[in-house]
């Protein structure tokens, strides 16, 4: 087994996932659900991470998607997230039901969207499938106890602090949404 391989996979999905960047938003879906069924999450998020891994691209190429209008796709629902978190404007409504937020939008856009999805795909154009594999299994983990911690690092930061750092995630979610969408904008329209 390649460990500089799994080494360099994994930080590459643990950069692009940001699950630390997604905390404030997380938190606050927390609290606007109701909770947060973190198991399922987990579960659901590294099920689309490992479908994409081993059928991604032929999949949306059967859709007749390509790999930039799902990024761009997914752009806008990080993009609306982001003024969400900034703005202080409820877009996601919930129905109270943890059940209702776990798949969208925690599972999918947030941990499993598109740009991760997208950087898998890619990943798997340069390297075996066991250590991308290894190296998703790796951010689950992690992800997982991000997940479970979510009262504690609200109760550690305090409302003040909680306030500053959605607002300041915010805009670091929006602009990763620009740069994915600049990113694969360009060759869409012609």
């Amino acid at each position: 087994m390649n460990w500089n391989a799994i080494l360099t996979i994994s930080f590459t999905l643990f950069a692009v996932i940001d699950i630390i960047g997604s905390i404030p938003l997380l938190i606050s879906l927390k609290h606007k659900m109701g909770g947060i069924n973190e198991a399922k999450a987990t579960l659901i998020s590294g099920a689309l991470m490992i479908l994409f891994l081993f059928v991604g691209e032929k999949f949306l190429n059967i859709l007749g998607i390509d790999v930039k209008s799902f990024a761009v796709g997914g752009s806008i629902v990080i993009f609306i997230l982001g003024l969400e978190m900034v703005l202080g404007i409820e877009f996601f409504k919930s129905e109270g039901d943890p059940k209702t937020g776990t798949l969208v939008p925690i599972a999918f856009p947030l941990i499993a969207g598109s740009g991760t999805l997208t950087t898998i795909i890619s990943l798997r154009a340069n390297y075996d499938e066991i250590p991308v594999l290894v190296g998703i299994l790796l951010n689950l983990v992690f992800i997982y106890f991000v997940l479970k911690s979510l009262d504690f690092i609200s109760r550690l930061l305090g409302a003040a602090g909680m306030l500053a750092v959605r607002k300041f995630f915010g805009v670091v979610l929006l602009a990763i949404a620009v740069k994915i969408f600049a990113a694969n904008a360009g060759g869409l329209i012609q």
